[in-house]
């Protein structure tokens, strides 16, 4: 049985730029999404790898801080 682990924003900010596609096959510490806050970018990095199932962040959105951003299958 396969599990899901979402990748949550670590910060409040707009998502920038979404660096993975669903299908992509992905590895702990790979770069997923980027988020821009007070003119800083900050990567967000995949804590397990996995194939990625889906993506609910959308480029040029804000997030909350712990909202999911991708979500993988181990």
């Amino acid at each position: 049985m396969s599990k899901r682990h979402n990748v949550k924003a670590h910060i409040t900010g707009n998502i920038w730029k979404i660096t993975t596609t669903v299908g992509a096959e992905v590895s702990e510490g790979d770069t997923l999404v980027i988020m821009e806050s007070m003119k800083m970018e900050m990567p967000v990095e995949s804590e397990v790898s996995g194939r990625v199932v889906e993506i609910p962040a959308k480029e040029g959105t804000p997030a909350q801080e712990g909202q999911i951003l991708v979500i993988i299958e181990e």
